[in-house]
């Protein structure tokens, strides 16, 4: 599993996805930043779990590589010990889970394949792995993590293998990690097709429209809690699946038509419409959620009340100028357009004076919305930092890593 360990402070270096090759041979390095991203519809229930086949299509926004990142150094040698290894934030992470062990065994077949076609290559299909990675935002909380430390395992290994694979084909060993993982490949907005084929290979990631297409596209994060969270991604929808009475028609009928209309939004630009398919696919979520048995829920007191704060803020903006989602955590996005940041931006700048994070851009933004004392102060109480990001771009690469020449984690 990729979601344990120390947390190192918010917000850090970009995020990025780093690899390292070391060999018997000369160093050779390739290096990459790589993102996370947010649900606007979300996968929620497997009909394979082995295989990470979800149960409907999603779609996502990567977000900005420069306010959030996984960064990933995979390296190889025939001078390391036996065994595979996996150090994340710090402390060794187990790597004998089934999905991990998933997404490395394909990595070496591919790899495989590869010096089996060219006798030239170097054979490093065999030889141990050694992988260290980092996050700079909190893991298991419901900002997607294991999805962005998947999909920087997997980014790395491909390139420290030199596969020839595609985004897309490379999505197709991600999801076999996390299923949101295989989003994490492409920049922009992105859709998971879920796919019909027993063995998956029509599951794979999809990209709607490059970053550039909407480029104004911004998110504010509100970190409500960096807790673990009681219910995990994975338990979670696996009771929704056995237990709610609301899971088949939001598979069925909700996110098809959802699907249909957020595809359209993002083609052309249209925020208000972008906006009320997010809240909505996001309301159905949780719906979903609280009516599985015994009932789970993500959100608290302070999610709602950032619920309300953005109802406030379009009332008072006489439009829709900010949209909240909430993935499996209380940590409320945000989206708004670059042209309406301060009626946005500004109106939580009012009362969550003292809290970090806000760009110095930030600082002085006027909103004519007014967030009432009891919103106010249930959000000054709860929220413990803020993330300002947009839309992004997907893999790039990096000059860091956090392997030595020795094989050992770079201490920093």
């Amino acid at each position: 599993m990729l979601h344990h360990g120390r947390q190192p402070s918010l917000p850090g270096p970009a995020p990025q996805l780093l690899l390292t090759l070391r060999s018997s041979s000369p160093a050779r390095l390739s290096k990459f930043f790589s993102p996370r991203t947010c649900y606007q519809i979300r996968y929620w229930g497997k009909r394979d779990a082995k295989l990470n086949l979800p149960t409907n299509s999603s779609l996502s926004v990567t977000l900005a590589q420069s306010d959030l990142r996984t960064l990933t150094t995979a390296s190889t040698s025939a001078s390391y010990p036996e065994g595979d290894s996996l150090i994340l934030n710090g402390e060794p992470s187990d790597i004998t889970g089934a999905r991990t062990q998933a997404c490395f065994r394909e990595l070496r077949a591919r790899r495989a394949a590869l010096e089996a076609s060219d006798s030239s290559l170097p054979k490093l299909a065999a030889l141990p792995l050694r992988v260290v990675s980092e996050n700079n935002f909190p893991t298991a909380a419901g900002l997607a993590s294991s999805a962005a430390g998947f999909a920087a395992l997997v980014r790395a290994i491909a390139d420290l293998y030199q596969l020839p694979d595609t985004p897309d084909q490379l999505s197709l060993v991600a999801r076999q990690g996390s299923g949101s993982a295989c989003r994490s490949l492409f920049g922009g907005y992105v859709a998971w097709r879920m796919g019909s084929a027993a063995d998956g290979s029509d599951s794979k990631a999809d990209l709607v429209a490059e970053a550039s297409h909407w480029p104004d596209m911004r998110a504010l994060i509100l970190v409500v809690s960096a807790a673990k969270k009681g219910v995990s991604s994975s338990s979670g929808m696996q009771q929704t699946v056995a237990t709610s009475g609301l899971f088949q028609q939001r598979i069925q009928t909700v996110v098809p038509a959802n699907m249909d209309l957020m595809e359209q939004a993002i083609r052309d630009r249209d925020f208000a419409k972008f906006a009320e398919v997010t809240m909505r696919d996001s309301n159905s979520f949780h719906s979903t959620c609280a009516d599985t048995y015994p009932p789970i829920f993500y959100m608290n007191d302070v999610s709602r009340a950032a619920i309300r704060a953005v109802e406030a803020i379009n009332a008072a903006a006489g439009r829709t100028v900010a949209a909240y989602t909430f993935d499996a955590g209380p940590n409320a996005v945000i989206y708004y357009q670059e042209a309406d940041e301060a009626t946005v931006v500004g109106a939580f700048t009012a009362v969550l004076d003292g809290v970090g994070g806000f760009k110095e851009r930030a600082q002085g933004l006027k909103s004519e919305a007014k967030l009432d004392e009891v919103l106010a102060g249930i959000l000054k109480g709860g929220v413990s930092r803020v993330i300002m990001t947009g839309v992004g771009e997907g893999p790039i690469k990096s000059d860091e890593y956090l392997v030595g020449e020795d094989g050992e984690p770079v201490k920093r």
